[in-house]
């Protein structure tokens, strides 16, 4: 951010706002690319987003404008890596996996992700540094292309319409995609899953955007941002195995109760406690451990109380939900960071909404919602 910034002279709120966009963007293509893939096949949703990341990566440093940026880092760029994002990974493979256990390889999909963070970020940060930002771009979006055979690999992955969840006999296998989202929407536990995701996506947006801000403030080398992001994608590469594990064991709404409890904590210590490497990277492996182990039991969640016949879409407007608190979450840091000159009231913020996803993710019904469906009130 900083380095786009020195070249367009544009402002960190204009840049948060651009990359606010992004977040929403990520977001509101999941459930569109979830419907191409339960319809279509997820190669052909994959495809779409690789080149619409591709070439948003390439245009970005000709964006001269707080709108060439929004279109260029926010709707192409993120926008068409959450077109190839998780909904249309976690679909197709919830489709092949055993039914008790999509919450688990669902972890393990997600641990994918995170290896890539772990490996891509000190890589991004050093190529920076090298080669200059305007180059760096150019390799990552080659990078890219890498995924475009792995597409092809899950071909004809598409759901199929005698889908049940967890073995029930069902009245309602044939729902189309506007009847399971009807449904969804009447479902009170589907909403206050998504009321618990919004919360996630805020966290995580302001760490991801923000990080090297809070850094920079904390006096520490600009290479030390991406071996902190890279600790972060480490462990939660455990994070998300480990809550995937755990959803086998224990109910997955207490598991994700704990997950956001856990981040409130951190997120207190880590405000109170003098900024140095060592407690940076601490609090980098600390928020790893529960930096996206939400995805695995969210998931989980909604292929237990809607099958998994089209669970793309589902998913994919639950991490919508995610993004709007991301939208948030990476505009306010900028805004209150520009209007205060600190991060602080964002922590402040983050540690509430925390608590908040902690309770409100108690009451959920943890249990198959279209057994009860009947199809004339669809």
């Amino acid at each position: 951010m900083s380095s786009i910034n020195g070249a367009t002279g544009l402002g960190i709120v204009n840049l948060s706002l651009a990359f606010a966009v992004g977040q929403l963007a990520w977001g509101l293509f999941q459930p569109i690319s979830g419907a191409i893939s339960d319809k279509y096949g997820t190669e052909k949703a994959l495809l779409i987003g690789i080149l619409m990341c591709i070439l948003g990566t390439l245009l970005i440093p000709f964006s001269s404008s707080t709108l060439a940026l929004i279109l260029s880092v926010g709707i192409l760029s993120a926008g068409g890596a959450g077109f190839a994002g998780i909904s249309v990974l976690m679909s197709s493979v919830s489709r092949v996996v055993p039914k008790e256990k999509v919450g688990f390889y669902s972890g393990l999909v997600n641990a994918g992700g995170s290896i890539g963070q772990f490996i891509m970020t000190p890589i991004a940060a050093w190529l920076i540094i090298s080669v200059g930002w305007v180059d760096s771009l150019e390799y990552l979006a080659l990078s890219c292309m890498i995924t475009i055979p792995l597409a092809f690999m899950l071909r004809g992955k598409k759901s199929s319409p005698i889908d049940t969840p967890l073995g029930d006999t069902l009245p309602s296998q044939n729902l189309s995609i506007g009847q399971s989202l009807k449904f969804a929407f009447q479902t009170p536990s589907y909403l206050m899953l998504n009321a618990g995701f919004f919360v996630c996506g805020f966290h995580i947006a302001f760490i991801a955007t923000h990080l090297p801000g809070v850094i920079a403030i904390c006096g520490l080398p600009t290479t030390f941002t991406g071996w902190a992001l890279a600790v972060i994608g480490l462990f939660n590469i455990i994070g998300s195995l480990s809550a995937g594990w755990i959803t086998t064991k224990f109910p997955m709404k207490y598991v994700l109760s704990a997950i956001y409890a856990a981040r409130g904590i951190i997120v207190l210590i880590f405000i109170f406690t003098p900024k140095t490497e060592l407690t940076v990277l601490l609090f980098a492996a600390s928020l790893g451990l529960t930096y996206l182990s939400t995805v695995p039991p969210t998931a989980g969640l909604v292929a237990k109380m809607f099958g998994r016949t089209h669970m793309g879409t589902l998913f994919g407007v639950v991490l919508f939900t995610h993004q709007i608190g991301g939208f948030l979450g990476a505009y306010l840091g900028g805004k209150i960071f520009d209007l205060t000159g600190s991060y602080n009231w964002v922590w402040y913020m983050d540690i509430m909404l925390a608590v908040f996803a902690a309770l409100i993710h108690l009451p959920i019904q943890e249990r198959s919602a279209q057994a009860k469906i009947k199809p004339s009130t669809i």
